[in-house]
């Protein structure tokens, strides 16, 4: 049952007695003289019955506790520790010096409470409803910066071997759940006890590495282990219902360890090998099947989610935060950031800013028809030495093209109906042959192709603001969603600490709902114009 705060304060409550000590600047004394403008019991009672069982720690207490649990980067069992000893925790949950508030346990199902109810970003978007209620989003059209940042994964990535055997474990747990027995019985009844063993697939086999014939044979033997045990599962599976919860499990362990068999293989006519190259949504963790490999920029890789983040530039507020694949591209939610960032605020954006992987034609494309203003860098253009396309100068209008020599070509070869597939300007190949700057600009005997975006249109719009005096005001606010994800970082971002895609966004909005307290107790109230 809902458990509900008194709205009447104790004499022998902490933050009546020590929220000076503490501070009132301070993040303790902040949330402290704030906690009941950001948290009411009754908002979250949908997470417990109406009249049965025993009242409930109240869920603002606990909501508050998981903002400083962010906040010093510290476990649950710590919080709970600090809740009961440390007095700044004492004065920002408002609980009594000798009282000891909530137990471990409490604080772990309320956040499983919150994720099972798809409520990740409601203390996230308490620290939004604050801001508003200063004024700090009234009476003037948004600026939002959008970027991403990578966050690692919590599943343990191996190579294919290991990866099929801890494949071929989760489906061992899955048929020794539906029999009663133990993994280590089932896995011995079907001739597998090597995938149970406490060391490594790979760390027990006696295999010659350096002799490729001898890498085969044993693929072949892991390959044929994991066929025989979906074989098990396939046969389990005629015992049950579809669709019933036993038969779930099952299609679940079977499912992933089938598309570990099809993302590292191919079959050959003398058997199964490595796949050379590896699939472009290839799963890298039987332990957290939705991480990735991903990377940032050429040189930098890493395996994990990516954290989408669109901040207000002006009050360097998060508005709206999303977690993406580790293999997504940067630009895969920026509009739905914006349209969540207007549904947040009550604002309205006027325009976005992002760095050049927001910059392609097919975002601008997305944002045009949706009626939204996007600045972002077009990326640079490169031709192997040889004039690049920037140095021609296209005119849409008249269907012309002209080269640095001043030739000039109406030859345009559209693509698809009506150009939708973009085009090609065709300059003669007599005329590139007489050219003096011909080997500076043509490869080859023919003459010069310049290609036509789809989008050329928008690309050549953000070229001329790019190289404007305007565009450096846009780059210096920019960089403002750089430094807040600097301090998400900080926060314990870069790091997931749970499983799957769904509670790494938990993590990352309770990171942004500290960011945001910490930056409105520094912002005040908004000027009232």
């Amino acid at each position: 049952m809902l458990g509900q705060r008194s709205p009447q304060r104790g004499f022998f409550d902490a933050d009546v007695q020590y929220l000076d000590r503490v501070g009132r600047s301070s993040f303790y004394g902040f949330v402290s003289q704030h906690r009941g403008e950001l948290f009411r019991d009754e908002d979250f009672a949908a997470f417990y019955a109406a009249q049965r069982g025993r009242p409930s720690v109240p869920p603002s207490l606990l909501a508050t506790a998981l903002l400083l649990q962010t906040y010093d980067g510290v476990s649950d069992e710590e919080a709970r520790d600090r809740a009961a000893f440390d007095l700044r925790w004492k004065v920002a949950l408002g609980v009594a010096v000798e009282e000891q508030p909530f137990a471990k346990s409490t604080l772990q199902e309320f956040r499983a409470q919150l994720v099972l109810h798809e409520q990740q970003r409601v203390l996230f978007q308490a620290s939004l409803e604050l801001a508003k209620r200063r004024g700090w989003f009234r009476g003037r059209k948004l600026q939002v910066a959008v970027d991403t940042t990578n966050i690692l994964g919590r599943g343990a990535v191996k190579d294919t071997y290991n990866l099929l055997a801890d494949g071929i474990v989760q489906v061992l747990r899955a048929l020794a759940a539906q029999g009663g027995a133990g993994v280590a019985a089932c896995a011995e009844r079907l001739r597998l006890e090597r995938y149970v063993a406490p060391q490594s697939l790979k760390g027990q086999a006696a295999v010659a590495w350096e002799d490729p014939a001898a890498q085969r044979r044993f693929l072949q033997g892991v390959v044929a282990d994991a066929e025989r045990v979906l074989e098990q599962v396939r046969q389990a599976r005629s015992r049950w219902e579809e669709g019933s919860a036993q038969d779930l499990a099952l299609r679940e362990a079977a499912g992933l360890l089938s598309r570990l068999l099809l993302q590292d293989l191919e079959r050959r006519e003398d058997g199964p090998a490595l796949r050379e190259g590896g699939a472009s949504d290839r799963v890298v963790s039987v332990h957290d099947p939705e991480m990735r490999h991903g990377r940032k920029s050429k040189a930098k890789r890493f395996n994990g989610h990516k954290a989408q983040v669109a901040v207000d530039t002006d009050t360097q507020l998060v508005t709206a935060v999303a977690v993406l694949a580790g293999n997504a591209p940067d630009h895969e939610q920026a509009l739905a950031v914006v349209e969540a960032t207007e549904r947040a605020t009550g604002g309205v954006v006027e325009t976005t800013m992002g760095d050049c992987a927001y910059g392609d034609g097919e975002t601008r494309a997305v944002f045009a028809a949706a009626g939204r203003r996007l600045v972002a860098k077009v990326p640079a253009l490169s031709n192997q030495e040889r004039f690049p396309k920037s140095r021609f100068v296209l005119d849409l209008a008249a269907g012309t093209c002209t080269c640095p020599a001043g030739q000039v070509t109406r030859d345009l070869r559209l693509r698809g109906q009506d150009g939708q597939a973009g085009g090609v300007f065709q300059f003669a190949a007599a005329v590139c042959a007489a050219c003096p700057l011909r080997s500076a600009c043509v490869r080859g005997q023919g003459g010069r192709t310049v290609q036509l975006h789809p989008q050329e249109a928008l690309l050549q719009q953000a070229r001329q603001l790019q190289a404007s005096p305007e565009f450096a005001e846009y780059r210096r606010r920019r960089q403002t969603v750089e430094h807040r994800i600097a301090r998400l970082v900080q926060l314990g971002l870069r790091q997931a600490r749970y499983v799957g895609r769904v509670k790494t966004l938990f993590q990352l909005a309770m990171a942004a709902a500290v960011a945001n307290l910490v930056r409105l107790s520094r912002l005040g109230t908004a000027p009232v114009d």
